[in-house]
């Protein structure tokens, strides 16, 4: 994976030609996911992904995604090590579920104010 210097270029990496929409295949690249990883975690059918794209359900699971991953980049130190993070370490304030499992149970602002946190200098 090419080390992208900025969020925002991250972001614009991922946009689907000419649309104001992420392009899922290369969402799913970056973040390592299958089709049907991607449709369970967005809670549509694997059809979905392929057929309806910019489906709003689909669209805005990936948003909040790239939202966790800006702000776990100031502290993982870029998108890459970002996006380890949220799909590999478990967070023991949370469970010791992983922000992955978090945003995909739609707890997108505690996994964005415990990352806040930790910026700060808390523990979490």
């Amino acid at each position: 994976m090419e080390q992208v210097v900025s969020i925002n270029d991250f972001s614009l990496s991922l946009k689907t030609p000419g649309q104001a929409t992420i392009d899922v295949g290369r969402f799913r690249e970056h973040f390592g996911l299958s089709q049907q990883a991607l449709a369970h975690l967005a809670r549509v059918h694997r059809a979905t992904v392929a057929d309806a794209p910019s489906n709003e359900k689909l669209q805005c699971l990936m948003r909040n995604f790239l939202r966790v991953v800006s702000a776990a980049a100031g502290i993982a130190g870029d998108e890459e090590r970002a996006i380890y993070w949220m799909r590999n370490t478990p967070i023991p304030e949370f469970d010791h579920r992983t922000a992955m499992d978090l945003v995909a149970e739609g707890k997108i602002e505690a996994v964005v104010k415990y990352l806040l946190s930790i910026e700060s200098g808390s523990s979490g």
